[in-house]
């Protein structure tokens, strides 16, 4: 089916620890995106989701711009490399109910994959198949 490498976006925004939770709103929704990789010295140290705002900052009635990221941030997160196959991606992001992954080589941040890369991928594959299926088909 291919590997992370095929389908994972390379062009990774990421945010320093010690930035304000308020700032990191700021990027995730003047760049349009879901979440941050939240790196230290270069290397990624967690992740931070739009879940994570409403959950721990608006829920809670923080004031975002008092908080640094660091307070807020999930240090576990979920990784493969970007030699890993497809499915195997799928099967970690389902058995973990995450819904994004960083590629990560030689501990170096790469890319990132979501369920919505994946999704793209899959309903593409999907047309491609049905349209080389029904050109077989139409020659028989």
């Amino acid at each position: 089916m291919g590997q992370i490498r095929d389908i994972m976006k390379k062009n990774v925004i990421t945010i320093q620890e010690d930035t304000s939770a308020l700032d990191a709103a700021k990027l995730i929704s003047e760049k349009d995106i879901s979440f941050l990789v939240i790196v230290k010295d270069g290397k990624p140290i967690g992740v931070i989701t739009e879940r994570d705002f409403v959950r721990k900052i608006a829920a809670q009635d923080k004031q975002a711009s008092l908080i640094p990221l660091s307070e807020i941030m999930s240090y576990k997160f979920r990784w493969v490399e970007p030699s890993t196959e497809i499915e195997d991606a799928v099967q970690k992001m389902l058995n973990h109910n995450i819904r994004r992954l960083i590629v990560l080589e030689n501990e170096k941040l790469v890319g990132v994959i979501t369920q919505t890369d994946l999704a793209d991928f899959l309903r593409s594959k999907l047309l491609i198949e049905g349209t080389v299926k029904n050109i077989g088909s139409e020659n028989s």
